[in-house]
């Protein structure tokens, strides 16, 4: 199991859970695949079925299950496009409270699926604000 300090930066600002289910994650998929890019890309998978990005950090999702369209398909299947660990299957109501939570412009015309756009870019900004000090 990797220490907190060898965690991607947004998960060291997150749960105990989260950086377990990650962690569980990667070593599983390092056994199978190898240390790298790949392993790294089935730990995000695992953990975006039970957490989603919030700002700089993941925060559990109220149920389980995929959360875009390239996490339906499957860790190392061709296709789909990842919504950067936003909850695009999340209800519309769910994505407009998040996106009040974190101060998006405009939020309150925005289709749902202009949400998961400006909940994204939100969470990015976030992350590197996050990572510059």
């Amino acid at each position: 199991m990797l220490t907190e300090d060898e965690l991607p930066s947004t998960l060291q600002r997150s749960s105990a859970t989260a950086q377990r289910t990650w962690s569980k994650a990667h070593d599983a998929a390092v056994e199978e695949y190898g240390e790298g890019e790949r392993a790294h890309r089935t730990a995000y998978a695992a953990l975006k079925h039970t957490h989603r990005k919030v700002g700089d950090r993941w925060e559990a999702k109220d149920g389980k299950g995929p959360s875009d369209s390239r996490a339906e398909r499957g860790a190392g299947q061709p296709g789909g496009e990842s919504a950067g660990g936003v909850d695009a299957n999340a209800g519309k109501q769910e994505l407009y409270d998040e996106a009040t939570r974190l101060d998006v412009r405009g939020r309150s015309a925005m289709t749902k699926e202009e949400l998961v756009t400006a909940l994204r870019k939100a969470s990015d900004r976030k992350t590197a604000q996050a990572r510059e000090g």
